[in-house]
């Protein structure tokens, strides 16, 4: 029964190592899908009448006039991914990329291939795990929330 005490113990303390990595993959979550939507907005103000194009006549964003949600998409692209590096307002810019990508779904669904809509349920994925489980521990927000701790 020493044994396997001393085993379980073992395993539970080695269980955690792990856990060491955790800002690590954070980092680079944040990194790999601030580039994504980055180069996406890049490309949008690119190319402005293409973008509106698209918006008017290829998708089909609901309850949006087409320059709006233009707008609203290119200035989504640009701005969250730097908040989402920084780890500034993390959980915002992830939701916020979140709910961009899920309306960018919907909106094109019909002419998007099985690899690309796989491609945007992985994003969606990381996001939603940025979300939800995300410290930052190599944050701003981090930072942020320590030195008002210390001035409370």
């Amino acid at each position: 029964m020493n044994q396997m005490l001393r085993l379980a113990r073992v395993y539970y303390t080695a269980s955690h190592l792990p856990e060491f990595l955790a800002p690590v993959l954070d980092l680079g979550l944040r990194l790999f899908l601030a580039n994504v939507f980055f180069k996406s907005g890049l490309t949008k103000i690119k190319s402005w009448d293409s973008t509106l194009y698209l918006f008017s006549d290829v998708y089909q964003v609901p309850l949006l006039s087409p320059q709006i949600a233009a707008t609203l998409a290119a200035s989504a692209e640009l701005g969250l991914p730097v908040l989402l590096v920084l780890g500034l307002f993390g959980r915002f810019a992830a939701a916020g990329l979140f709910i961009l990508n899920a309306v960018a779904v919907v909106s094109y669904y019909s002419g998007l291939s099985e690899a690309g809509l796989n491609q945007h349920l992985y994003w969606g994925i990381f996001l939603a795990v940025l979300l939800v489980t995300s410290r930052g521990a190599w944050s701003v927000d981090v930072w942020l929330e320590t030195r008002l701790r210390k001035s409370d």
